[in-house]
């Protein structure tokens, strides 16, 4: 497991994947900053974590498009499949891989709530329930793009697929706003990973939305298990 998380985040540092990653995650969340924080004149920072988790949408699948896809299309597969380490772990190595990158990233961003706080007084549990609401998102977010890495040996159809799936998920917040049935609103709510979030942005520390989005990850990632015991056993 060890020696393939090595090789997972070597592979970020000597192709374009992770400074592409880095780029466009430090840009856009510079913007995004700059937009809802300095240029309202505003400490709130919830509207900031709120758009920069629409930007992840696109920018999660620049990390996860290549997970399994490139192995697959470059024949480096069978090599995981025949290796000695169990499936489970391969899988967990390349999450913890991804995880690792994503979360370097936040934390450099994040930088951004010092310069805040030497202008401002912001609601400094406010910053902490987002940021810990944008991090449980974002394992969602990688669970569910490697899990469509998996079922693809092109990186473009994985980025796209995966946009859309959490475009889906992220949209049904909206959806749910329309419809005027209370049951359906009821479970729509329930699944809407925009709902969960938003008690983060109040600095509320929801447990039951922190395991709604656990329960997600581990789905996802059980389920890219099951995807590559199936390719083991063809």
């Amino acid at each position: 497991m060890q020696a393939i998380y090595k090789r997972e985040m070597r592979s970020y540092f000597t192709t374009p994947t992770g400074y592409i990653f880095a780029a466009v995650f430090l840009c856009a969340s510079g913007f995004l900053f700059a937009l809802c924080t300095l240029q309202m004149q505003t400490s709130d920072v919830s509207a900031y974590f709120q758009f920069l988790m629409y930007a992840y949408i696109i920018v999660i699948p620049l990390l996860t498009m290549k997970s399994f896809a490139e192995e697959k299309k470059n024949g480096t597969e069978q090599l995981l499949l025949t290796s000695p380490v169990s499936l489970t772990s391969m899988v967990l190595a390349k999450f913890l891989a991804a995880f690792t990158m994503f979360v370097g990233t936040l934390l450099v961003s994040s930088l951004a709530m010092a310069v805040l706080g030497l202008y401002s007084e912001p609601n400094w549990a406010r910053v902490i329930g987002c940021t810990v609401g944008i991090l449980l998102v974002g394992i969602c977010f990688i669970a569910i793009g490697l899990f469509v890495s998996s079922l693809t040996d092109n990186q473009f159809v994985a980025a796209i697929g995966t946009i859309a799936l959490l475009a889906g998920l992220v949209v049904v917040a909206i959806i749910n706003g329309l419809i005027d049935n209370y049951f359906l609103r009821l479970v729509l709510d329930w699944i809407s990973i925009y709902s969960r979030y938003m008690n983060f942005t109040y600095g509320i520390f929801d447990i039951a939305s922190a395991v709604y989005y656990v329960s997600i990850c581990v789905v996802f990632l059980f389920l890219t298990v099951r995807v590559y015991e199936k390719r083991r056993l063809a």
